[in-house]
């Protein structure tokens, strides 16, 4: 925990705000679509054959894209709470899905036990020891609403004015949204906008996760195409979800909304399918590989946004830090993103940096003793530095992902130069001693 602490503050002498705190004329709405369990190259915009996904691809088109995202943790609860603090896990703390599991038992048995829930209670503490966007959009005027996956409590503790989850490890009513409905964020809309007042909104449907449960309709289509019915459920629920984005995004073209309205696109982490089981394949979810990190980012502000495809690296920790520029206000010092919408700290910066930690958590006021693995990228190439004390039989790994986009080939042994500079910054990154984004 000391060290967390020395890191905040570290960063917060080192890295001063460069956001104005002057308000705009006129702050805008923000709606923020987060995908659940997503592989980052299923989209008919990032080059897919299969899946098609024309209202994301409409945002893309739209916005500002960045199609070399990231998410610091490819783990559900961990991501999540990154991009609505705008903290790595190990900053925030929550760096698993559950709390320490310390009588090894089955997670069903271990989910009924007296200290999952005492230790759910204090990971729920932990976010709410830090600043979130919709408290700090609270200062701003804004109400907020959060549907859909929320792992940290009752949405008050993340700092919602309203809500849909109650308490649940998942998010319980919440997750009926985009399956079931999307009403309760029309009716929200409806409710902000007669009081006059911005609204933020957190759309994270547990879509395209499991369970792969698709209109028949859906299923039929890409029954035709696919390798397997498992991987033809799991595009099925893709543009199922993608059916739900454009129903956002005509409701808020029908209400007058786009023009002032911030809609913002993301995963909280990777996917690949296992076409025998339908589970997460491997180099998937909760790995330090592309197929769990990697996300497309796109943010859409009709006449404030030029539309762009851009090659620079983002990663979602940079949306909080964004969204706060938009509506006027300042990123917290101890935030590492960028304001994505000013091109020269997207040009200062060099790479990008995270880190993958065991499922459960092991302590959780040491986050360090949870991790798996450590990974830095810059340019074209990626180094993953496993830790020995929960990955003993692991090697460091280099790709160059220009020309190895899957991973397949590690380069280690062959560039010991490039190994050296890239653990040597991703150390640095990792005791503090320098900001994410310094220039080399």
């Amino acid at each position: 925990m000391l060290r967390i602490f020395l890191l905040l503050t570290i960063a917060a002498a080192i890295c001063p705000p460069a956001l104005s705190a002057a308000a705009p004329p006129s702050r805008p709405n923000i709606v923020m679509i987060v995908s659940d369990d997503h592989a980052w190259s299923d989209y008919s915009f990032m080059g897919s054959r299969h899946v098609h996904t024309p209202n994301i691809d409409r945002l893309a088109a739209e916005g500002l894209a960045f199609p070399r995202g990231y998410v610091p943790s490819s783990l559900c609860c961990p991501s999540l709470a990154s991009v609505v603090t705008g903290l790595y896990p190990h900053q925030h703390g929550i760096t698993g899905n559950d709390p320490p599991n310390k009588a090894a038992l089955p997670m069903a048995q271990f989910h009924q036990t007296p200290e999952f829930e005492t230790g759910r209670e204090e990971m729920n503490r932990l976010l709410e020891a830090v600043p979130t966007l919709p408290r700090q959009l609270g200062d701003l005027g804004y109400v907020s609403l959060q549907t859909g996956k929320w792992w940290q409590g009752n949405y008050k503790r993340g700092g919602f004015t309203a809500g849909m989850t109650h308490g649940s490890r998942h998010g319980d009513e919440g997750l009926s949204i985009g399956r079931k409905t999307m009403e309760p964020i029309y009716e929200f809309i409806a409710d902000a906008r007669e009081k006059d007042q911005p609204f933020f909104v957190w759309y994270a449907p547990m879509m395209p996760h499991l369970p792969h449960t698709p209109p028949e309709r859906l299923l039929k289509k890409y029954r035709a195409i696919a390798p397997s019915k498992q991987v033809a459920k799991y595009w099925a629920m893709v543009e199922w979800f993608d059916e739900t984005v454009g129903s956002l995004l005509s409701h808020l073209d029908e209400q007058g909304l786009s023009d002032d309205t911030i809609v913002v696109y993301v995963a909280d982490n990777g996917w690949i399918t296992n076409p025998e089981t339908g589970a997460a394949a491997a180099k998937s979810k909760q790995s330090p590989y592309d197929g769990g990190l990697r996300t497309p980012i796109i943010l859409r502000w009709p006449g404030h946004i030029a539309p762009e495809q851009s090659d620079d690296l983002a990663i979602s920790l940079d949306l909080a830090p964004t969204l706060l520029a938009a509506a006027g206000a300042k990123p917290t010092a101890a935030m590492p993103g960028i304001n994505l919408l000013d091109k020269k700290p997207r040009d200062a910066r060099t790479s990008l940096q995270g880190e993958c930690f065991t499922h459960d958590i092991l302590d959780l006021k040491n986050p360090a003793v949870s991790l798996r693995y450590r990974w830095i990228i810059s340019g074209h190439w990626k180094l993953i530095v496993p830790a020995p004390q929960n990955e003993p039989d692991a090697k460091i790994e280099l790709y160059n992902l220009q020309l190895d986009p899957s991973e397949e080939q590690n380069l280690a042994a062959d560039h010991p130069d490039v190994v050296k500079q890239l653990s040597t910054k991703l150390d640095a990154w990792w005791n503090g001693e320098q900001p994410a984004t310094a220039v080399e």
